[in-house]
């Protein structure tokens, strides 16, 4: 089971709300919400925190597989490394786009002297 399914699952069994959840961790509900769905997951200090709030051991938490954790972090740094990386290539051409416009419209005013 992935760990946002036992966060889940272990959060309805205390019978927590997302946001009862993120007030015990200083977390924000939202973040509650994207454990659960795997779209991010918990560092591992959180995850130490939930499992101390559910009374079970870290391994049971990850299911005995702190590996699944570390390599969803690094998935999830590698999409954001990608991301970043994406935003720079285009603020790198509009920055060429811009500096041709105005290497041409200094020509243009260089040639109406």
């Amino acid at each position: 089971m992935e760990i946002g399914h036992k966060i889940l699952e272990l959060r309805k069994k205390a019978n927590l709300s997302q946001e009862q959840l993120a007030e015990k961790l200083g977390v924000t509900r939202q973040t509650i919400s994207k454990w659960e769905l795997n779209e991010t997951s918990p560092d591992i200090k959180q995850a130490k925190e939930l499992s101390k709030i559910f009374k079970i051991s870290l391994d049971n938490l990850t299911d005995n597989d702190i590996t699944n954790l570390v390599i969803q972090k690094v998935s999830n740094t590698e999409k954001l490394t990608g991301s970043v990386l994406n935003a720079s290539k285009w603020l790198g051409v509009c920055f060429v786009i811009i500096l041709v416009i105005d290497l041409i419209s200094f020509i243009i005013f260089i040639a109406m002297k």
